[in-house]
């Protein structure tokens, strides 16, 4: 009889060390060294005629702060647009996963099939881009073909102006002295962007609601609690870290997003990837700056992650 080949240590076979290593290569080449080269990019310095060389400065990321002309005058702008990027990215995943967790609750207490049909909709949806979608809800919202021009047309915009709340909307900027107005705003910005990761909301709570155990739902009913008392003391408590994580993962996605802001948001108010755009491709053409926007919006996101993180480690310490 032949002697059984010795395993790696383990049980590993022979070879599993080595694929790992290459894929540990081929992740650093694609995820570590582009964040290194920005890194290093942002603190290089900008020269005439539209180029920069390689530097040690720390003269971007200071005009982020402070601005330009500091120390003879302050400058918060491009804090001004990191907030603006928190709030609509804040905002739109918030409401996103508040009307995806009882549309994903409805659909797990349909039948299989129904279920089924729901799910491959919404993943259909998501072969749509950010430009098509944008598209259209710009006809939805223009002025003179889209729901302004609904308002106008079936009275909506005189019986505003007769209980008083069209200047209400004047003063949320969504309202011209004649007619309602929805771009550019705020609220067509969250809006759209709501829309825009809503089916990633479905599709990531979708598991955690189809998986509870029914026997508690039918002993919280038993027990003679109402619907939306289950919902409120056995379904949300054990929903709470699904719901948590997808806010947070729809948060950082939308920190990144582009088109929606270019089209909906006012200038005054536009997000940090506009102007990391226009500093490196756009009007600009400063690719340092640039690089020290992208840097810093990296670590604010960075920073929120963590932040969670140890907030849902207290929290279930605290249970």
């Amino acid at each position: 009889m032949t002697a059984a080949r010795p395993q790696a240590s383990g049980g590993r076979r022979p070879g599993f060390g080595a694929v790992q290593a290459l894929l540990g290569l081929v992740l650093a080449a694609l995820c570590v060294a582009p964040f290194a080269i920005v890194l290093v990019v942002s603190f290089g310095q900008v020269v005439e005629g539209a180029s920069w060389r390689w530097a040690l400065s720390l003269e971007n990321y200071l005009r982020f702060f402070v601005g330009l002309e500091w120390p003879a005058s302050t400058s918060f702008l491009y804090l001004q647009k990191l907030w603006w990027t928190l709030v609509y990215a804040g905002l739109a995943a918030v409401i996103a996963v508040a009307f995806a967790f009882p549309f994903t609750w409805l659909t797990t207490r349909q039948s299989r099939r129904i279920q089924t049909v729901w799910l491959v909709f919404l993943l259909s949806s998501l072969s749509l881009s950010e430009v098509f979608v944008v598209m259209g809800w710009d006809v939805l919202l223009s002025n003179r073909s889209g729901l302004p021009m609904v308002f106008r047309e079936t009275g909506l915009t005189d019986w505003l102006q007769s209980v008083g709340w069209f200047d209400t909307l004047r003063d949320w900027g969504m309202a011209t002295p004649r007619n309602v107005r929805f771009k550019t705003s705020v609220f067509a910005t969250v809006l759209t962007m709501s829309y825009l990761v809503f089916p990633y909301a479905v599709i990531l709570l979708y598991p955690a609601l189809s998986r509870l155990d029914p026997a508690m739902l039918e002993a919280a009913r038993t027990m003679g609690a109402r619907p939306f008392t289950v919902i409120r003391t056995v379904v949300l408590p054990a929903a709470r870290l699904p719901l948590t994580g997808a806010a947070l993962l729809l948060f950082v996605y939308l920190l990144g997003a582009y088109v929606v802001v270019s089209v909906f948001a006012d200038p005054a108010r536009q997000t940090l990837t506009i102007t990391i755009y226009e500093s490196v491709r756009g009007a600009t053409l400063n690719a340092p700056f640039g690089a020290a926007q992208a840097v810093i919006l990296l670590l604010t996101a960075g920073g929120f992650l963590l932040a969670s993180l140890r907030l849902s480690r207290l929290a279930e310490a605290k249970a």
